[in-house]
């Protein structure tokens, strides 16, 4: 049953404390189920050499040059923790409470990504370890903000959790390294969990205040961005990306954006106002001009493959 807070009892610390019982369920839901994995376990530390003894050099790689870019992408997306909890802490962590529960642990546990990409990157000599730092520094040191309300951002965190654990996944198998691909396939299991989290108490929104969550989703979807967009060099990062399949406009449109919004029955809801429902009409339009641009990219890739294979034979 919806209960719809009217537009003067709509704020948003009154929402979030309207929805807090069903995040504290929420999160008994994610103890029970989430697993304890530890870092080291997953690290190939007998491969380790000094690099003051043997400073590194390319031929040390194994990693293919797009298999670099996307662990780099991923990592330094990753790195960026201190920004997001900060954004997190900001938009849900009123005081004591099932979300200043929640907060704390999400933080603990996506600090463990960083920590066991780095190490098997560095241990492996996959990337170069000083290129690595650098690129880290200036990545923390540019930090990462989207200041947005705390529906947007339960609407981003629920599209973001789930476009990363697909980009995680697809860079482990792209990476063709049985031990990249466990570690990938462990943090992404970590990011689903995330999702379902933020997914559920969105769903959860939903049935209190639906044109004012229905707006958000909208508002998001039209303006989605992944986190690592301020990487250095991050659009041509994302380009061989795309084009080797770890991330690219299908991916987005049919793996990301779909899946959440038929779970929380988007084009099915019958009580929206005016304002939401001109949310949704812009929604539907920018879904189908998406599948056409993937559709499109689609073809163009598929032809340019085509092409370079005719020449190389």
């Amino acid at each position: 049953m919806t209960i719809s807070l009217s537009p003067e009892d709509l704020s948003e610390a009154k929402l979030l404390a309207e929805i807090e019982p069903a995040v504290g369920r929420l999160i008994d839901r994610h103890v029970a189920v989430a697993k304890e994995w530890f870092p080291h376990d997953y690290i190939p530390y007998s491969q380790g050499r000094d690099f003051d003894k043997e400073p590194w050099t390319p031929d040390h790689a194994r990693l293919s040059g797009v298999a670099q870019t996307a662990f780099e992408v991923n990592l330094l997306t990753e790195d960026n923790l201190p920004s997001y909890h900060r954004l997190i802490y900001t938009m849900f962590s009123k005081g004591d409470g099932a979300w200043k529960d929640w907060v704390g642990r999400w933080t603990a546990e996506e600090g463990r990504h960083a920590i066991v990409i780095r190490d098997y990157l560095v241990v492996t000599r996959n990337i170069d370890p000083v290129l690595l730092e650098r690129e880290r520094m200036q990545t923390m040191l540019q930090g990462y903000d989207r200041p947005m309300g705390a529906l947007r951002g339960l609407a981003y965190t629920s599209f973001q959790e789930l476009a990363t654990r697909i980009s995680h996944q697809n860079t482990g198998k792209y990476s063709d390294d049985p031990v990249a691909d466990r570690i990938m396939l462990r943090v992404a299991q970590d990011e689903n969990l995330h999702m379902i989290f933020y997914r559920d108490a969105l769903a959860a929104a939903f049935e209190v205040a639906p044109s004012a969550v229905m707006n958000a989703i909208a508002r998001e979807v039209l303006t989605f961005a992944m986190p690592g967009a301020g990487i250095n060099g991050f659009a041509r990062k994302a380009a061989k990306m795309a084009d080797a399949g770890i991330y690219d406009l299908r991916i987005h449109h049919d793996d990301i954006l779909m899946p959440l919004l038929r779970y929380w029955k988007v084009f099915d809801r019958t009580d929206l106002d005016p304002e939401a429902e001109r949310s949704r009409e812009e929604l539907a339009a920018f879904l189908t001009k998406l599948d056409t641009s993937a559709r499109k990219y689609d073809e163009r890739r598929a032809a340019r493959r085509a092409r370079e294979a005719s020449t190389a034979e």
